[in-house]
């Protein structure tokens, strides 16, 4: 009930001054002044957080409310939204209930983790949780307060990158783990960029305050850095600090992911249509396709008949986390099932239908699709696509993930891409940092549709390969005015293909002999990809590139061979260059035509 004389208006968690205005039906340029007399300078299109909106609105008259949960008020026109989101969103409001919270944890490699999972785990069991953990089956719950929380215990970062490239973001909250005594390390910042393509919000779970050189106040200030500023210093992110060692801040930490719980809303249909997520699948002997499956709708019960990817089967068998037999499942329980055909994919979506002819018909129409697709495999988005995209209102965004030489470069190389947007399509950088392309960038790029630009890095070569089977568009650049004209081009649609050098291949000179036909020539050791002979090379000796050409010879124990892969020794001559060292790099490179942005 609203107060007296109070209109009551639904807000979301932030929203700009432009659209605030439209809201209340009140003039910008009074929300701006309101706005001022409170402390708070914005402009018409700067976004604001409820409790500001919240302020403002009361000053004219009207109560503000939260919105619906976003994953249901926007589920339906959003294309960015896991599949088990949108079907969520089709469930009649009114039959939605609260379910407990699914939590994933993420963080840098030696933060602590698994250390935290198994305190949380093993306290539970201590409190009186019957049963005592039998078998470790991918997720399982605690109570705290009377509230079951359900955790996914995957394998930390790689594991939750793996479920997001198959749209299935199982987690309805992120728990980042960041070390006290080390701080934001180039994982954390990558769990940060996944939580937030995902669309979930973070808790942040401060470990090994017990260490001597702790030092919690240093690795808030980086975390406020990177957006997520503390509550204490008046932001939003939850952190609590803990040890996971010594168990202490664990209570804290389950109020907080509650905290976040109540006021996220998470909810389910208990009778609707069921589905989930498969959380881990393997085959045992003697018990035959065994999956793990966290369900997020409806009921799950023994008898059902799921299909979960090109997997499906009717439920023979069904276990709790502790592996006790049980009948039915109700939303955000993990349980262990037997009965499917294959083994489902990890990430995948499961549901249960009407019959076992019914799951046959879906597998055979999947199978035929993913055939058609693998043929003509998706690459990663065009122009054209991005614009088609737009005209059909799926999309008003180019989604990039910045990579530079230097930390001093994120910077400003990010705020000149900012300057881009123009009024049609806007520019969401989902992760920026300094150093080289790896895999865990192109694997974000891939579940989020974006594109990599580097500036004056290049992608290892484990990145390089990722891409290109995922059909991600990398873009590197060391002229920065060269960069912003490109993403400028690509914004107006005028972009055409360019070249670009791909290095496919490095070696080391381990000595230098005397060859026939070219003179000297380098005994070599490939180090990384291959030296081709139709390839182009370029010798570097330290800093100074000594040649750049093409390849007179390539041999292998004596024998003319067209390449030679990691690992492997060969002699290499050059055309118009003898003058090796050992110790200098051979570096083989291709030209190639890049694709528009």
């Amino acid at each position: 009930m609203s107060k007296s004389g109070e209109k009551v208006i639904h807000l979301p968690a932030t929203i700009s001054v432009r659209d605030l205005s439209e809201h209340l039906q009140i003039s910008p340029i009074d929300i701006i002044k309101t706005l001022m007399t409170n402390g708070v300078m914005a402009s018409i299109n700067q976004e604001i957080d409820f409790d500001t909106a919240a302020i403002v609105a009361a000053e004219f008259g009207f109560e503000a409310a939260p919105e619906a949960p976003p994953e249901i008020a926007e589920a339906e026109k959003s294309a960015d939204l896991p599949l088990w989101r949108r079907l969520l969103a089709r469930e009649p409001k009114e039959a939605l209930k609260p379910r407990p919270p699914v939590i994933g944890i993420l963080g840098h490699v030696d933060h602590g983790k698994t250390t935290l999972l198994d305190a949380i785990r093993h306290a539970n069991v201590a409190a009186g949780e019957a049963g005592g953990i039998t078998q470790h089956i991918g997720a399982y719950q605690v109570r705290h307060n009377d509230r079951l929380i359900t955790f996914i215990d995957t394998p930390g970062h790689a594991a939750f990158t793996a479920m997001r490239a198959r749209g299935a973001q199982g987690a309805d909250i992120v728990v980042l783990v960041v070390a006290a005594d080390d701080g934001v390390m180039p994982q954390t910042r990558e769990a940060i960029a996944h939580a937030r393509a995902a669309q979930v919000p973070i808790v942040v779970a401060l470990n090994k305050i017990d260490r001597p050189n702790a030092n919690p106040e240093r690795v808030k200030q980086q975390l406020a850095e990177i957006g997520l500023v503390p509550d204490e210093w008046d932001g939003d992110t939850l952190v609590v600090p803990i040890s996971a060692k010594e168990g202490t801040g664990l209570d804290d930490l389950l109020e907080a992911i509650l905290l976040v719980a109540d006021n996220t809303g998470i909810l389910a249909n208990p009778n609707g249509k069921t589905f989930g997520t498969v959380i881990e699948a393997r085959q045992e002997r003697g018990r035959g396709v065994v999956a793990t499956l966290l369900v997020q709708n409806g009921t799950l019960k023994t008898g059902d008949v799921v299909v979960a990817g090109t997997a499906q089967g009717r439920i023979k068998g069904m276990f709790d986390y502790n592996n006790k037999p049980i009948k039915k499942a109700t939303p955000s329980t993990p349980v262990s099932v037997m009965g499917l055909d294959e083994i489902p994919v990890a990430g995948e979506l499961f549901e249960v239908v009407a019959s076992t002819r019914e799951a046959r018909a879906i597998v055979e129409e999947r199978k035929q699709r993913a055939a058609e697709a693998e043929a003509s495999r998706r690459r990663g988005m065009t122009l054209e696509q991005l614009f088609a995209k737009v005209e059909a209102g799926e999309t008003q965004e180019l989604r990039l993930i910045v990579k530079t030489d230097v930390q001093g470069s994120v910077e400003p190389v990010t705020t000149a891409i900012k300057e881009l947007e123009t009024e049609n399509v806007g520019i969401n950088i989902l992760h920026a940092d300094a150093g080289n392309i790896t895999e865990n960038d192109v694997m974000l790029a891939s579940t989020s549709d974006a594109i990599i630009i580097g500036f004056n890095t290049q992608p290892d070569a484990a990145a390089r390969k990722l891409a290109e089977s995922e059909g991600v568009s990398i873009r590197t650049y060391d002229i920065i005015y060269r960069l912003t004209e490109d993403i400028e081009k690509a914004l107006k649609g005028l972009l055409e293909p360019e070249e670009q050098e791909v290095v496919i291949g490095r070696a080391n000179v381990l000595a230098v002999f005397q060859a026939s036909k070219v003179g000297k020539a380098a005994g070599c050791r490939v180090v990384e990809g291959e030296i081709r002979r139709n390839a182009r090379v370029r010798v570097r000796r330290g800093d100074k590139v000594l040649f750049e050409g093409e390849i007179a010879s390539l041999k292998r124990h004596q024998d003319d061979v067209r390449e030679v892969r990691s690992g492997f020794e060969c002699g290499i001559g050059l055309k118009g260059f003898s003058d090796f060292a050992e110790g200098d790099v051979i570096e083989c490179f291709i030209i190639e035509t890049v694709k528009p942005l």
